[in-house]
């Protein structure tokens, strides 16, 4: 594992050196010791030029590991300088799933050559997944399973993974099926070394399976698997048909797939599936231009509040210094709920019928920090502003008006930031659209009003 940037450094160079003197025989065995996701780092570190010769010394199923692992980009370069042949040797190392997430990167010109190369059974499969829903658990899922009967004996299933078992992406769990291909029952390869040549499949089997079905959502299915600890998910059609399995590296990239959407739809940010550094200037001005643009248009609420008690801040001038306090804090207060109710949301720990438990927990804790917050921005007031700095105009009412804002703005801001993602969720939106500059701009608008409100009764402005 390349863990450490010297040793990635020292390693390329390596590589270079071994290229340019062109031992290759030496190169070759430098990659058969490591990892296929280290062998693509370097590949991406060599560059473009290098990478093809590099490739090429891959033994055939390597290649398909590493193949796997290199960026769309990548692989688009490598598909395209490839023969014919090459494709194919490639194209027969891939499992389904992978040769799915390949086919839906590409573009139309390479997809159309990889399906030529393809054999008739993996273009039928490719297209059978490719017709499910994106976001569904049928697209992501391997249709190459090992399956048995139950009147099998173990020393019969033993046969047929060694059979066919070299083909699969894993043969861990092993799954049963009657002769329409409904799922009976599920059981590792444990079991069968634990039992009796002549042990019945029917005897060994757990009948009771969890599983999913192709219109899954893929995330739930995702968090099924890290619930469970599975390695694999069995997928079933509407009739209890098994059809494929969802491994767990596969329910990995689903997780960090939705983990960056919700951190940039949190970020008032439209989602992209780019790596930073491979997103565009123009794609990333696009991505956070319609969100900045509703923000600054709805922060125009806040200016007409300001403008409204225009007389009361030229009155009592130190009001304007607290204003970005108030806001700041509101702003947080409300992220805060906002993110620990997101959170909830998306591992099934609450749903909409929960609001006014999750209102009523949020109202104490926002009391307690309130309380806090605004005791301590009392003694900073009074000890601070007007003792060391000589701010007389910095009274105890002033500071009465002050703090009480803060209490009244964090109540105000946790009860929002934690009942909109519940109400996004309730109407079919999804709750990380309930951005923290969204709640921020909301909670600005409520924080001036009470402020100005509490100013105008305690001041007579």
């Amino acid at each position: 594992m390349l863990d450490h940037e010297n040793q990635l450094e020292e390693l390329v160079e390596e590589i270079e050196y071994l290229l340019q003197s062109k031992s290759y025989a030496a190169l070759r065995e430098t990659f058969l010791t490591m990892e296929p996701a280290d062998i693509a780092l370097l590949l991406e570190e060599t560059g473009e030029s290098s990478m093809p010769v590099l490739y090429r010394l891959l033994p055939k199923e390597l290649a398909a590991e590493v193949f796997v692992e290199l960026p769309s980009e990548n692989q688009e370069m490598l598909i395209v300088g490839f023969s014919n042949a090459e494709l194919t040797e490639v194209l027969e190392e891939l499992y389904l799933d992978d040769a799915v997430d390949i086919v839906e990167e590409m573009p139309a010109s390479v997809v159309i050559r990889i399906l030529d190369q393809a054999t008739p059974e993996m273009r039928k499969s490719i297209n059978q997944i490719l017709k499910y829903p994106e976001d569904s658990a049928g697209s992501i899922m391997n249709m190459e399973f090992l399956s048995l009967k139950k009147a099998m004996t173990v020393s019969d299933a033993f046969k047929r993974i060694r059979r066919i078992g070299g083909d699969m992406e894993t043969i861990n769990m092993l799954y049963v099926t009657d002769s329409r291909r409904k799922l009976l029952g599920v059981l590792s390869v444990r079991d069968l070394l634990l039992a009796d040549e002549e042990d019945l499949i029917e005897d060994l089997m757990d009948p009771n399976v969890v599983c999913a079905t192709t219109m899954d959502d893929k995330e739930d299915v995702a968090q099924a698997l890290s619930r469970y600890d599975f390695l694999a998910m069995p997928i079933v059609d509407m009739e209890n048909r098994l059809v494929g399995i969802v491994t767990v590296d596969d329910a990995m990239d689903v997780i960090e797939e939705e983990t960056t959407e919700d951190f940039e739809k949190m970020a008032a940010m439209l989602p992209s599936d780019k790596p930073y550094l491979r997103t565009g200037v123009i794609d990333t001005w696009k991505a956070r231009l319609p969100w900045l643009m509703i923000l600054m248009l709805s922060a125009t609420f806040t200016g007409i509040i300001l403008n409204h008690y225009e007389n009361a801040l030229a009155a009592c001038l130190v009001l304007n210094a607290y204003i970005p306090m108030l806001s700041g804090t509101g702003g947080n207060s409300g992220t805060q709920a906002s993110v620990a109710v997101i959170r909830a949301l998306s591992l099934d720990e609450v749903e909409f019928s929960d609001v006014l438990g999750v209102l009523w927990k949020e109202f104490r804790v926002a009391l307690l920090c309130g309380l806090c917050l605004g005791a301590a921005n009392f003694a900073k007031m009074m000890l601070l502003d007007r003792m060391l700095l000589g701010n007389e105009e910095v009274t105890i009412t002033v500071c009465a008006v002050v703090c009480l804002t803060v209490m009244f703005v964090v109540v105000f801001a946790k009860a929002v930031g934690c009942s909109l993602p519940l109400l996004a969720e309730k109407i079919g939106l999804d709750p990380a659209v309930m951005a923290s500059p969204f709640i921020t701009t909301i909670v600005d608008a409520t924080s001036l009003l009470i402020y100005f409100t509490l100013a105008s009764a305690l001041l007579g402005l």
